[in-house]
């Protein structure tokens, strides 16, 4: 989302009414909810049960395809039994509804759906526990081989071109670099940069191909008490950034956004790596490439935090909390270098898995 009134700015009585007309509920509690570029409302009304409303961007409401694609994953997850939010139909019996309304800037169309509530936490708000991070790296990987089973009539809307949050696309970064000027930070993106261009571009190739949600972040991610003081997953959230990449993308934006809320950052990726490897062991191009690939996504949720940011200085707290907590742990990477980084990750990876 690259438009500065894309953000929808629904009102609480907008919503009210949006909730009662499509879906014939009496609000009696609404409270909003973080989102980085669409609107998401709590919502529990006087009928019962609890929801949320999801108001996308009208940038992506543009591509309503691209939207019954990620609603219908979601259905899918949920079926072959993991913790995804589901959509669930309006008065008409559709899943989404496009809706023109005035949000302060004009008269613009926004895509809605009303989302099951999950219950728990995100993992940002809990110990990331070694068993933890496994069961992350594990679950991440489940998602992505169900994924890749989804049958859908408009798959090819996934093919996304230029998609700015890919991992295969990180030289789009180039253009907004400048957004870091006076940072120390700048030398290390274009480093990571040059990285990429040498040692990633050319063995994509042998990357095997599945489809990304893109976005397993810690905010992402739901848990509750597993009865043994420790966590279960509970919920999957924001299939937003789902589209066509590679199961080591995957994995690297996992390891990196479970990186970001760690006491000891660099002790992450080998328990993530286990649980991801329980299922999908990496050929050896994806392990050559891992270190690069979580430093690049680094890469992309920095500039890019600085960029929306530009945009929305109202929405900096949010926006800049994944990118604030990442700034030191990127120099870190880059100073360790590749050799050490990977050997004390596959390395705790290989004692781990040789536990189970």
């Amino acid at each position: 989302m690259s438009v500065k009134h894309a953000k929808p700015n629904f009102s609480q009585s907008q919503v009210a009414e949006t909730v009662k007309r499509l879906f014939g509920l009496t609000a009696s509690e609404i409270s909003s909810l973080p989102s980085y570029g669409d609107q998401n409302f709590f919502i529990d009304p006087i009928e019962g049960g609890k929801y949320v409303l999801k108001i996308m961007n009208s940038e992506d409401s543009k591509n309503p395809a691209l939207i019954e694609v990620q609603t219908h994953a979601m259905s899918y997850l949920h079926q072959n039994g993991l913790p995804a939010q589901t959509a669930l139909p309006n008065i008409s019996g559709q899943l989404m509804s496009l809706e023109e309304i005035d949000c302060g800037y004009g008269s613009q169309k926004y895509l809605v759906r009303l989302l099951t509530y999950l219950p728990g936490t995100t993992i940002s708000k809990v110990p990331l526990t070694p068993q933890l991070l496994y069961e992350t790296g594990k679950m991440a990987a489940t998602m992505d081989t169900i994924l890749q089973e989804m049958v859908h009539p408009h798959l090819a809307v996934l093919e996304i071109e230029n998609f700015i949050w890919s991992l295969s696309n990180l030289p789009l970064l180039e253009p907004y670099i400048h957004l870091l000027d006076g940072s120390p930070l700048v030398k290390v993106v274009k480093s990571v940069l040059y990285q990429y261009k040498i040692s990633v571009t050319p063995k994509c190739c042998n990357f095997r191909k599945c489809i990304n949600h893109g976005d397993f972040n810690d905010l992402n991610v739901l848990v509750q008490p597993d009865g043994r003081d420790g966590h279960r997953i509970s919920g999957i959230l924001d299939f937003g950034d789902m589209h066509s990449g590679y199961y080591i993308h995957e994995l690297a934006i996992t390891i990196m956004h479970m990186m970001t809320e760690h006491p000891k950052p660099i002790e992450v990726g080998g328990p993530v790596l286990a649980g991801w490897e329980s299922l999908l062991p990496l050929n050896e191009a994806e392990k050559d490439c891992l270190y690069v690939l979580v430093l690049s996504r680094f890469c992309q949720s920095i500039v890019l935090a600085h960029y929306c940011v530009s945009l929305h200085p109202e929405n900096e707290e949010y926006l800049m909390n994944t990118s604030k907590n990442g700034v030191h742990t990127l120099s870190q990477l880059w100073e360790l270098g590749k050799e050490q980084v990977e050997k004390l990750w596959f390395h705790t990876a290989a004692q781990f898995s040789d536990k189970k």
